[in-house]
């Protein structure tokens, strides 16, 4: 292995979780402000729900995630409890009020979207259940691809200067003068205690 590969599956790591941060927070206001106005929906003030909106008589309570692998047993538990704890505040001030429970991912797939308790509306069912529009989901596609290639080139430069730059503090640090690797420094460096 080397010094480079190492710095770059820790940058490339890194680069992703800040990524999908990053466009996980945009798609979530992207569908908030597309959901205002069509269906003059708000962000919620109620926990762990992102979105809520009245349409076919109903309130529609939705938590928005990117995709649809996002997260384990435990955090759909959450979610799942998040969901009931909102329908009963909401069903305080008014007992016939009918709420829908809605996990939206903004991009994917779910064959099954009746999970139960709440529903799982994954890309195009998404769009469409916050627009009212079944091809809003392909006119979102086309600019986010024009804004990537423009970024794209200049990412390219700055990304080979960073690793570049790592690289060498890297090898300074963690190599020996004929490059080899100090692991036992690097273990060190990483994990003993303060």
């Amino acid at each position: 292995m080397t010094a480079e590969q190492i710095v770059k599956g820790l940058v490339d790591a890194h680069i992703s979780s800040n990524e999908e941060t990053l466009f996980g927070d945009w798609l979530e206001g992207l569908a908030l402000f597309i959901n205002a106005q069509t269906y003059g929906g708000r962000k919620s003030g109620i926990q762990g729900i992102d979105l809520e909106f009245d349409a076919d008589s109903r309130r529609n309570i939705v938590t928005i995630k990117s995709g649809p692998n996002w997260g384990n047993s435990s955090q759909i538990a959450k979610m799942r409890s998040d969901f009931k704890t909102a329908q009963k505040i909401l069903r305080t001030s008014n007992s016939n009020l009918h709420v829908m429970a809605v996990n939206g991912c903004c991009y994917g797939k779910d064959s099954k979207p009746d999970k139960g308790d709440y529903f799982k509306y994954c890309g195009q069912r998404f769009w469409e259940f916050i627009s009212g529009d079944s091809e809003l989901f392909i006119a979102i596609v086309e600019p986010l691809g024009n804004m990537a290639k423009e970024k794209n080139e200049e990412f390219q430069k700055s990304y080979a200067q960073m690793i570049n730059r790592f690289t060498k503090e890297f090898a300074n640090s963690f190599c020996n003068d004929s490059g080899e690797i100090k692991w036992d420094e690097m273990v060190h460096f990483n994990s003993s205690a303060e």
